[in-house]
């Protein structure tokens, strides 16, 4: 319902930000990595991505910095007894990339670092998750990563330059194209590598 609320922000709290939004204030529930971040944000201007909970007795807003953390809370609550706060309090652990490193690495004392994640609970986030993450994270349903996003732009650029469809497709979308440190590469390191094997 909501894609993101951008504004002033009149309230920053380490659980909670409230943005004005002509002249509506929004309350959204934050993570404390998307905490540090509007610490260091111009006030006057920020944007956050929301997610919106619907229950019997109450609308909750939950607000990240960025969709890569929105896109990964929606992948922990999709996980049986992973609820909003819990998952929240995992982005309020670990970042966006050290939680896909540890699941891809099943690393399960890493997940369990968080407040209240038992052993049970960390084993079943690296197990449902774990082909999820990375390149695979976005799926057509959800918002893209910055790295989908630089694979598309080099799918895009590829098929331009007179690349069969086909081929470029298959070979863009059988890898993440992360560096080692988790992060996305740009399309032009995708284009580099892509060319040597077309």
């Amino acid at each position: 319902m909501y894609e993101y609320f951008k504004g002033e922000l009149t309230n920053l709290e380490p659980t909670q930000a409230v943005i004005d939004c002509g002249g509506v204030g929004y309350l959204l529930e934050i993570s404390i990595n998307t905490y540090e971040a509007l610490q260091h944000a111009d006030t006057s201007h920020v944007k956050l991505y929301a997610h919106h909970v619907v229950r019997e007795d109450a609308h909750q807003l939950y607000g990240f910095y960025d969709m890569a953390e929105r896109e990964m809370f929606r992948l922990l609550i999709s996980v049986n007894g992973v609820g909003n706060q819990t998952a929240r309090m995992i982005l309020s652990t670990l970042t966006v990339d050290e939680l896909r490193n540890a699941i891809t690495t099943q690393d399960v004392k890493k997940v369990q670092r968080a407040k209240g994640i038992g052993a049970k609970t960390a084993q079943r986030i690296v197990m449902e998750l774990a082909d999820k993450v990375g390149g695979a994270m976005a799926t057509p349903s959800s918002m893209p990563t910055a790295a989908t996003q630089s694979r598309d732009e080099a799918m895009s650029a590829l098929i331009m330059l007179g690349f069969a469809k086909p081929a470029v497709e298959k070979l863009l979308t059988s890898t993440d194209w992360l560096n080692p440190d988790g992060s996305a590469m740009t399309v032009e390191e995708i284009i580099k590598i892509a060319l040597q094997k077309l």
